[in-house]
């Protein structure tokens, strides 16, 4: 029961992951099609952001009111009636009001799980978790590239909301698995809150620094073809390939991760992935014209990411004790979707501005800033240890 709990958390993360890719990869013909600028995909996200942020902040409340898995069945549910509401539009208003369904499941979503395998599994499952979560990613572009090709884009969030419909049916009828890990269970007991949370020493410096960390991140990821295309001189269509070697790298790091991490530890593997992602963005400041090197960097990159996320999510209950992380973990989801969404549209700017060659410098920046405060979060918490004994 314990394995099967856990193949099912998986698979709840699929569904996390399989909506993420499909505006980006369907927004080309949709915005066409709805008779609206390319860049209203931006509206589109920040409404989803906003409620994946909300329900970030509302998630250790709501799990401990309900518990985790009703948390999880629930939102895999909005996102389902959030995918077929977008399936079934066809003016730009109603993918706002849907998108509203769909940010408010995938916060819930994430900060459950996440502080769920937090608290009752290894380290390698939150890495192999993530590893899940970019299968999801990788399949919805495929499905819905089938679907503009031989139907309309509609058809490719019908797809996938069916999968999503299927994974949120097995979840329901599976619930009673979830009894498993209820002698250990930390989701009773009265939530510290979001300005207790605070209070705590080092929160600050971890949600600035998981705030860094995704910020770096998302920005990789909307801006690799368009630095393709506009440093390297990339046909469009190559370029959007090329685009895949982040989540390539990402994914198949954290595989490797989950190999790993229980040997060295969230911290070491932290240090780790850092070095490995500074390198990744050296090699792309390297002043050679041929893509191939970019195409590597990018790479690198993703390898480097791949153990930070969830390695900053899995020593929560460690630094900051079970009692305080289903919190902290809700903030910490709150504070990455701030990152992810505000941080990439301000590179946009500035490339269109300067130029988009400054992606690896504003890519360390972030970087620095991050591991110097995940750093100081590590050292403050162990004095903390300390202290107390």
């Amino acid at each position: 029961m314990y394995i099967f709990l856990l193949i099912l958390i998986y698979i709840a993360f699929i569904s996390l992951g399989l909506p993420d890719s499909l505006l980006g990869s369907g927004w080309p013909v949709m915005h066409t099609e709805l008779g609206v600028p390319v860049s209203y995909m931006g509206i589109v996200s920040m409404v989803i952001s906003g409620g994946t942020i909300i329900s970030s902040l509302l998630s250790d409340k709501l799990t401990r009111k309900f518990g985790t898995r009703i948390v999880t069945v629930a939102s895999v549910f909005l996102t389902v009636i959030a995918l077929f509401g977008f399936s079934f539009s066809s003016r730009f208003w109603m993918l706002i009001v849907f998108a509203v369904p769909y940010g408010l499941g995938a916060g819930a979503i994430d900060a459950a799980l996440n502080n769920y395998i937090a608290l009752h599994y290894k380290a390698k499952h939150m890495s192999w978790l993530h590893c899940f979560w970019g299968v999801g990613t990788i399949v919805s572009p495929f499905i819905m590239s089938y679907a503009l090709a031989n139907r309309t884009w509609n058809s490719g969030y019908r797809m996938v909301g069916l999968i999503q419909l299927g994974i949120a049916l097995l979840l329901l009828v599976t619930l009673p698995v979830w009894n498993v890990n209820q002698s250990t269970s930390r989701e009773d007991g009265k939530s510290v809150g979001l300005t207790g949370a605070l209070k705590i020493k080092g929160v600050p410096f971890l949600l600035l620094g998981f705030f860094a960390y995704c910020a770096a991140e998302a920005t990789t990821m909307q801006w690799a073809s368009t630095y393709f295309v506009e440093v390297k001189g990339i046909a469009a269509d190559r370029a959007a390939g090329f685009a895949a070697l982040f989540y390539i790298g990402i994914t198949a790091g954290r595989f490797i991760s989950g190999i790993i991490t229980d040997r060295l530890g969230d911290r070491k593997m932290i240090l780790l992935g850092t070095g490995i992602l500074v390198c990744g963005i050296f090699i792309l400041c390297l002043p050679v014209k041929s893509y191939t090197v970019a195409f590597a960097a990018f790479l690198v990159i993703g390898l480097g990411c791949a153990p930070i996320y969830p390695c900053i999510i899995h020593s929560t209950p460690y630094n900051f004790g079970a009692e305080n992380s289903g919190a902290i973990i809700g903030i910490q989801m709150a504070s990455a979707y701030v990152g992810s969404t505000f941080i990439p549209p301000l590179f946009g700017l500035l490339g269109n501005a300067v130029s988009f060659s400054i992606l690896p410098v504003y890519l360390l920046g972030f970087v620095v800033l991050m591991i110097t405060m995940v750093e100081t979060t590590f050292r403050i918490t162990r004095k903390e240890k300390v202290v107390k004994i």
